[in-house]
């Protein structure tokens, strides 16, 4: 209550949300559900927005660039796919999620996980074959 008494007369005095904000969120909210924006200029042409006005929105509100936050997302949708066993071609898998060439993609993946795809993927292959070793003890 006291809270309360303190912070009320200051609500008036709050700045107007700004109308960038809305737009953002369904640039962020895209950026997640749609595999297929996989760079900056991507961006650009589905929301009319200048380059250097996409940076300043995102390090304003989120932090960092726009082409860092579609790079993890993009390499998050990689992890996700050698988990669900889905990663048999790693250059076409570089190439749905928008890097150049593998060689790319693994140097991504390598700055984020510590490992190569490869050591990824075989990683969580011996973890469940232990896993399924202890189930059969039990």
């Amino acid at each position: 209550l006291l809270a309360e008494q303190m912070f009320l007369p200051l609500l008036p005095q709050l700045p107007n949300a700004d109308p960038a904000l809305p737009l953002l969120q369904k640039i962020m909210q895209d950026i997640v559900a749609q595999p297929d924006l996989n760079s900056v200029e991507d961006l650009q042409n589905r929301y009319g927005i200048h380059k250097r006005q996409l940076q300043r929105l995102f390090q304003q509100y989120v932090g960092v660039s726009p082409k860092w936050v579609i790079q993890r997302y993009r390499l998050h949708e990689a992890i996700a796919r050698i988990q669900a066993g889905d990663s048999k071609n790693w250059a076409a898998l570089a190439l749905e999620l928008g890097y150049f060439d593998q060689a790319h993609f693994v140097r991504a993946f390598r700055v984020l996980t510590g490992m190569t795809p490869v050591a990824y993927q075989q990683t969580l292959l011996q973890k469940k074959a232990r896993a399924g070793k202890a189930k059969e003890r039990i």
